[in-house]
């Protein structure tokens, strides 16, 4: 399901330039992605599995270099030859991260065919009511300018514009407090 709700997105369309390649690698790296996030904090799922968050708790929002070396070839699985545009996308989501004691929205997506139903804004809003007593501000970053709106409606506000390196997609980070 990821993988269809990300398969127009401009930060993938940056690390898988064709898109037939980009349709055979995206399931295998998202199955990663949501593997590690179950170590690293929260996956929520809703609507049969029709859409779903993944959440980095506070601390552990960047990658570590530990854990790309422990995931080196499922990783190369996943990337391919694109491990290099990969890396460029991944350094720059950590540099722009804002700190360590933020809670992470790292991922969030519905499939394309249930959109407009409401799943995508429920399990946002899951994941937000289940970490509200922690009382830290939330962090997301989005490629998609779409998204700006959606979020908003949820309270998160633009905290900055910028592009990945190397031609990349521009990003928008984004806080709730």
């Amino acid at each position: 399901m990821l993988a269809r709700a990300f398969a127009d997105d401009p930060a993938m369309a940056y690390i898988f330039p064709d898109p037939a390649d980009r349709a055979l690698r995206l399931p295998r790296l998202f199955a990663l992605l949501f593997d590690a996030d179950a170590q690293a904090g929260l996956r929520l799922v809703a609507g049969g599995g029709a859409a779903a968050t993944l959440w980095r708790a506070p601390g552990l929002g960047k990658t570590s270099l530990l854990d790309l070396l422990l995931h080196v070839w499922p990783l190369w699985r996943a990337l391919g030859g694109a491990i290099g545009r990969a890396l460029t996308v991944s350094s720059a989501i950590d540099a722009h991260l804002p700190s360590d004691d933020v809670w992470y929205l790292h991922i969030a997506g519905c499939d394309p065919a249930a959109q407009g139903r409401g799943l995508g804004r429920a399990v946002v809003q899951a994941g937000l009511d289940r970490i509200a007593g922690d009382g830290r501000p939330v962090y997301l970053e989005t490629a998609n300018e779409r998204n700006l709106g959606f979020y908003a409606t949820l309270g998160f506000v633009v905290t900055e514009a910028w592009h990945v390196p190397k031609g990349g997609p521009a990003f928008w980070s984004m806080l709730r407090s």
